[in-house]
């Protein structure tokens, strides 16, 4: 609460209308974003985490210099402010469906490292694996899932009508890509680390939507294993509320 009072006190809002895209189209040639002499940044916990928020919820502008990120939530914004140590105005930006909280950032080196480790300009459909250390994979993970992943916690009483006692708390962890090749890598990767294989499938915003979205889904027991891991420390940076949710049904179920 105390860090998102401090944020909102730096807030400049302003209101708008639908702003325009600055990711080039689906045709544009990738060749065009090749990185320049890039600077390489050093791999930590908290630019991992970073490096999956914007990989979820970034963008990279197609003038080569400005990263773009939108959340809902205003502690997503100060965590990113925090880490990459900005000094940015925040902004809000509306559309006819949804309000967000908004911030650019100029940085050129920034820019281009995340070129060379996977990131692409119009990345939800171009973005394929990312360039993560093994060491940091989880905590890449925690930001994913903060960004475009999901927690669902629901009780379920389907069978009630059989026997009152058939009451069971339910837990699921989901992931989300509308890049195929960046679902598959995510994946093997969670594989890979945990053993952990969930299920794959694909379904459509709308019927007649031309690209489908990709995702991975936990079952409950999966899901608690997955999540055991990815809050491995009461003091990482991530989205409370989720991890609220996590907390709150271990509690619960006890």
């Amino acid at each position: 609460m105390v860090a998102e009072l401090a944020i909102r006190s730096r807030l400049k809002i302003y209101r708008s209308q639908d702003h325009e895209g600055s990711t080039p189209s689906r045709g544009t040639e990738m060749s065009r974003y090749k990185p320049r002499n890039v600077q390489n940044f050093v791999w930590s916990e908290e630019l991992a985490y970073a490096v999956g928020l914007l990989v979820t919820d970034g963008c990279l502008s197609s003038d080569r210099r400005h990263i773009i990120f939108t959340s809902k939530d205003i502690e997503q914004i100060g965590n990113i402010i925090r880490i990459l140590k900005l000094k940015n105005k925040i902004s809000f930006t509306r559309n006819k469906k949804s309000e967000a909280y908004r911030i650019q950032i100029s940085n050129v080196q920034l820019y281009d490292w995340l070129l060379k480790i996977g990131l692409t300009p119009n990345k939800s459909l171009t973005i394929g694996k990312i360039e993560v250390p093994s060491k940091y994979f989880i905590d890449f993970l925690r930001g994913h899932l903060d960004g475009d992943g999901s927690i669902r916690t629901y009780i379920d009483r389907y069978n009630t009508a059989k026997n009152s006692k058939y009451i069971y708390r339910r837990i699921y962890v989901t992931f989300i890509s509308a890049s195929k090749e960046h679902i598959i890598w995510l994946r093997e990767n969670i594989i890979k680390h945990f053993k952990l294989k969930g299920a794959l499938y694909k379904t459509r915003v709308k019927s007649d939507s031309e690209n489908p979205i990709h995702i991975i889904k936990f079952s409950k027991k999966e899901s608690l294993s997955l999540l055991k891991n990815i809050y491995y420390s009461d003091s990482l940076l991530c989205l409370s509320r989720k991890r609220k949710k996590y907390e709150d049904f271990i509690r619960n179920a006890k």
